[in-house]
């Protein structure tokens, strides 16, 4: 797969799924829901899943499945459906190995600046999906972009996820997507992680999930290239940021409304 495949005339394409790999079961029919949507509206789609949660609040948040029967869902997924797929990864040495697996290996945003993780992703020939951080100015991932590159790998993205606001808030700023769009890659909009509350006292982070869509809207009308969003069934239920995740059956709405504003502003 090539980010040319994603990118359609006056439209958008999507990263999404679950936060996390719960199971074979759960991710299968997460995946057939989207992709039904996705090929009735004509929008480019990657599933979404990781593998394993590293970053984690509490000592005893839910990590995942275990790495390789997480891996082979993810694959499952992929042939199944014929669709690509993306996780992320946290230390050089899980590139090569997850690379098997998954089409597109996403950076997390804590990690953005990291050469070594940088330049092992690049070196699989895989999209790299960088996660902008929360600390950095948008023009800044020019450096994170820089090293993928200068590393022998041209197919890089970049997903803009909210920038630190206080100790417990994101804000988005929504210049950041023509800013980064300049640097000559596709910009994708996280949606449901830039509207996550980090670093509650509880150690369980919150989110407004409330608005979604308002995030997703103003993203397509400023110009992102992608939108990501994790969803599940019951959010309530899910095992890691249930507290932001979009419900699955608002999905399709969602996106027919992101449509209408992508073929209005051409």
């Amino acid at each position: 797969m090539t980010i040319q495949d994603l990118q359609k005339e006056n439209k958008f394409f999507l990263l999404a799924g679950p936060c996390a790999i719960e199971g074979e079961k759960m991710a299968m029919e997460i995946a057939e829901k989207i992709m039904t949507i996705t090929q009735r509206l004509d929008i480019a789609y990657v599933f979404k899943g990781s593998y394993r949660k590293a970053n984690r609040s509490r000592l005893d948040s839910f990590t995942g499945i275990g790495d390789e029967k997480a891996l082979k869902i993810l694959r499952k997924v992929g042939e199944t459906f014929h669709v690509p797929t993306v996780t992320d990864i946290h230390e050089s040495y899980e590139a090569e190995m997850v690379a098997q697996y998954v089409d597109v290996l996403q950076i997390p945003a804590f990690l953005c600046r990291q050469t070594n993780l940088l330049v092992a992703a690049s070196k699989t020939g895989k999209i790299v999906n960088i996660k902008k951080g929360q600390f950095l100015s948008p023009n800044a991932m020019k450096f994170a972009c820089d090293k993928v590159i200068e590393a022998g790998n041209p197919n890089v993205m970049i997903t803009e996820r909210g920038s630190t606001f206080g100790y417990t808030d994101l804000v988005v700023d929504f210049r950041s997507i023509p800013k980064m769009r300049q640097l000559g890659h596709p910009v994708i909009m996280d949606v449901t992680h830039s509207l996550q509350e980090p670093n509650q006292a509880s150690g369980v982070t919150g989110g407004k999930p409330e608005m979604i869509e308002t995030i997703a809207k103003a993203a397509i009308a400023v110009g992102a290239d992608g939108l990501f969003i994790e969803t599940h069934p019951n959010p309530q239920l899910a095992k890691s940021d249930g507290a932001n995740m979009l419900r699955l059956d608002l999905l399709e709405d969602l996106l027919t409304k992101l449509l209408k504003i992508k073929e209005a502003i051409g």
